[in-house]
């Protein structure tokens, strides 16, 4: 499987979305740099946003390869070096789940990655934990994917398409008019609202150990076995409690283990809906990209966790929980402080 990683995997650059076919190949000269990379596997690290990576990079952990520091593709830079003595790529997503599903498509289609790491900042919905605790979710789900049921029709009704195998009811749905305001009148009736039900859907996934176009469907997608037992060595570790040494907050932040985490194109700041996915769905830390993250390494057999640090509890609901603005960047570093540590825990170093 490496070696077709290897010997084929830069031409899925021909699918680089530009309008010009030339500048859609990619050189002879960055081929043999991409080469020259795979002669070692190496582990990915994915992470969503400048601010989140900075820390990374600025780490003295991280050492860039002197030769070749960075190859740049599709608009995306891959930073070579080495973490805690284990050979890394580093790169960049952005924001949502299609540029993190389309960066780590690249990463694992033109390099001999042999795990993927992922790591950045999310809100929490569970409150047992607070604002710079890392969370560490053994299982990821993408939450936006939806049918939106027509008006009238509940769950005794099947939804369209649903007999073809296309969407299911088997996972459940939200129900609007359980939000409403006012939902009870005067004369104790329950109003209904014209919004009705969405419910939530499964992706459609293609690994590839099947037969191609042979499709199967994941909602929960379980990080690697062995990478979430390693985690567990994390419980404890020593995080940041303070900016500048001023605003802190008001205990020592902690690494948990937790069961499930959701992503969606969505930035959710709802009290409501954070109060709905913790008890429908047990989640903590909801963000925007690490379920697809999961489902590319899921479909490619790639072993993958994820780790997140607790910004903000979603939506407000203490005299902290709104402070994103402030907090995000300790959250960033304290995200930063247990990779690093996971990856001094792995095996396999530098030789």
């Amino acid at each position: 499987m490496r070696a077709f990683f290897k010997t084929f995997g830069w031409f899925i650059v021909g699918l680089c979305f530009l309008a010009n076919r030339v500048e859609c190949m990619v050189p002879t000269s960055l081929l043999k740099e991409i080469d020259k990379v795979n002669k070692v596997s190496s582990y990915g690290i994915v992470v969503p946003n400048s601010f989140e990576m900075n820390p990374l990079l600025q780490s003295s952990s991280f050492i860039a390869n002197k030769k070749r520091p960075y190859i740049d593709i599709s608009g995306r830079r891959f930073r070579i070096g080495t973490l805690e003595n284990q050979n890394v790529i580093i790169v960049m997503t952005g924001l949502a789940m299609l540029n993190a599903g389309i960066t780590t498509q690249l990463l694992l289609s033109l390099f001999n990655v042999k795990g993927v790491l992922h790591f950045g900042i999310a809100g929490n919905a569970n409150t047992e934990l607070e604002i710079g605790d890392v969370a560490i979710p053994e299982f990821w789900a993408h939450t936006g994917l939806w049918v939106w049921q027509r008006y009238g029709e509940g769950s005794e009704n099947e939804l369209p398409l649903e007999s073809n195998g296309d969407y299911t009811r088997s996972i459940g749905y939200l129900k609007f008019s359980d939000y409403n305001n006012d939902t009870i009148t005067q004369q104790n009736e329950i109003k209904d609202n014209l919004l009705n039900n969405v419910w939530y859907q499964p992706e459609e996934v293609f690994p590839i150990d099947t037969t191609p176009q042979t499709r199967q469907h994941a909602f929960w997608v379980p990080v690697d076995n062995n990478y979430f037992k390693l985690s567990k060595q994390l419980e404890g570790i020593k995080l940041e409690r303070c900016i500048n040494g001023t605003l802190c907050l008001p205990r020592a932040p902690k690494v948990s283990r937790v069961q499930r985490g959701v992503s969606a194109n969505i930035f959710v700041d709802n009290g409501a809906y954070r109060n709905f996915l913790n008890s429908k769905f047990n989640v903590t830390p909801i963000d925007m990209e690490s379920a697809a993250v999961a489902l590319i390494c899921y479909q490619q057999k790639i072993p993958f966790i994820a780790i997140r640090a607790l910004s903000d509890l979603a939506g407000g609901g203490s005299a902290i929980s709104n402070e994103a603005s402030n907090f995000a960047p300790l959250a960033a570093q304290n995200a930063v402080v247990a990779l690093v540590k996971f990856v001094s825990l792995l095996p396999s170093k530098v030789k």
